[in-house]
């Protein structure tokens, strides 16, 4: 079958695979750009909107695992149909949501649907790519798989910006649904594929609801503190039931048999040095809806004038993302990991510059998402392969599944960081008085560029953290491959 699949018919099935990952990377991914508008027309908080934001992320990377070991064993095909089918509804949910009382349960229904729809789609895509080609159509498979998730995640605020702006926002969702349709139809006949000798899969239930409630306590914590008081009752009880119920799983999966979160791979330094470092780095994902939010906020501008700014990020990580795998095959996956977050770094920098114009801010936009987009391309290879390349093949597996799931982690907690930031601040009373005389032409937009500021600086805490983490943990030539 394998054979006979490489020979015929592999680029319609590529098509369908790379239309699966678009309906997360570019249309889901596409409410960092139009957040304000659907606050406004459907009557939520701005609250509400950081936490749908950074839902589907959330669930994407806490069920990523269990779905890819559940694929393994009931069938990838499977998984990934189902996946498309959650997307379909789950876009559906957001399209069709009218505005008042429903809109809050019903928009973050569909981007928790949205979520499990990534976790189911992600890991079966990319497993069936090598085991359906091989060789040098395996490559050029991957690149075209890693172009759909890179390039769909640089062009969604983009894409999301100009659909909004000329067909309203709506029409995102619609586009989502017919396209999981269209890869449907693309992988009907696709054949199944599971691991024959891997017995019956028992997912660690106990494990993913320990999980699932201290990381929904920490995100209700980092969007809703600042509205229930950092020091409520509310507030202190989030934060405890997050470290209590983390406690509990990290010594529930220590002793389980059956794990949910293999916690004995991290004692390989590279392995743990590459996970944090990608954390880190995906939480540099908050770079985005803050400073598209800014120009939309504080500037007037439309999702689609903000969108364009974007568009040097798309540009440059398609582009220099094989400069990232050529690096590393010279001289190794650390010094790649550190001038990609070193590059993140200066990106941020350059977007805290709001005191400026907004003609120069607009130019200084411009080329800090280029940068960003370069810092990620730099990143992306040498880390994957530091944190795959040091474990025992019997392990990859596992691993792969903790390096997927800290992405979607580390963006979640990223976004809902700095737009929990940047939706506090911008709404004090005092934001006018902490910098008076710093911010040139309008005051009346002050605290949301103060706003800005402060939310951008946590990115790039993230980004500088990055780059420390890689130095001191990934070694030399981490990732390096030699000729022998």
């Amino acid at each position: 079958m394998k054979n006979t699949l490489i020979n015929q018919g592999n680029d319609r099935i590529l098509t369908g695979f790379i239309l699966a990952v678009l309906t997360f990377w570019l249309f889901a991914n596409s409410m960092m750009n139009i957040g304000p508008i659907m606050s406004k027309e459907l009557g939520v908080a701005a609250n509400t909107i950081n936490i749908a934001v950074s839902l589907a992320a959330l669930f994407a990377g806490i069920f990523i695992v269990v779905l890819g070991g559940l694929a393994d064993s009931i069938g990838r095909a499977k998984i990934l149909r189902l996946g498309l089918y959650l997307s379909v509804v789950g876009s559906l949910f957001i399209a069709l949501i009218p505005s008042g009382k429903f809109a809050e349960p019903l928009l973050l229904t569909g981007r928790a649907l949205q979520g499990l729809s990534a976790a189911c789609i992600m890991p079966t895509s990319l497993g069936l790519l090598k085991i359906l080609w091989e060789g040098s159509a395996q490559q050029r498979a991957i690149s075209f798989w890693s172009m759909g998730t890179f390039g769909g995640s640089g062009l969604s605020a983009l894409f999301a910006g100009i659909v909004a702006t000329n067909l309203g926002w709506r029409w995102i969702f619609v586009f989502s649904v017919i396209v999981a349709v269209i890869a449907l139809y693309l992988l009907k006949n696709l054949p199944e594929s599971k691991k024959e000798s891997s017995g019956k899969y028992r997912p660690d239930w106990a494990g993913i609801l320990i999980f699932l409630v201290s990381m929904i306590c920490l995100e209700l914590f980092i969007t809703k503190g600042a509205t229930f008081g950092w020091l409520s009752v509310t507030s202190i009880l989030l934060i405890l039931g997050a470290m209590i119920t983390f406690i509990i799983f990290y010594y529930y999966e220590k002793r389980s048999s059956n794990h949910f979160f293999d916690l004995s791979l991290f004692k390989n330094k590279v392995f743990s040095g590459a996970i944090i470092c990608n954390f880190l780095m995906n939480a540099a994902a908050g770079i985005v809806i803050v400073a598209l939010t800014l120009m939309q906020t504080a500037a007037n501008y439309s999702a689609q004038k903000a969108g364009l700014l974007t568009l040097g990020y798309a540009v440059s990580v398609i582009l220099f993302i094989r400069t990232g795998e050529r690096l590393m095959r010279k001289i190794g996956a650390r010094k790649p990991m550190v001038w990609g977050s070193l590059i993140v770094a200066l990106a941020t920098i350059l977007l805290m510059q709001t005191h400026v114009m907004v003609g120069t801010y607009r130019i200084l936009a411009l080329v800090a998402f280029t940068l960003f987009g370069t810092g990620l391309a730099f990143f992306a290879t040498p880390a994957t392969t530091a944190a795959l390349s040091n474990l025992p093949a019997e392990q990859s597996g596992a691993g792969a599944g903790i390096f997927k799931m800290a992405s979607s982690l580390g963006a979640g907690f990223g976004i809902a960081i700095s737009a929990g930031i940047f939706t506090a601040v911008s709404k004090s009373t005092d934001a006018l008085e902490w910098f008076p005389n710093i911010f040139s032409g309008r005051q009346d937009n002050i605290n949301f560029r103060l706003a800005a500021i402060l939310a951008l600086t946590s990115v790039l805490l993230f980004a500088l953290l990055s780059a420390v983490v890689a130095g001191f943990k990934i070694p030399k030539d981490g990732g390096k491959i030699i000729n022998k």
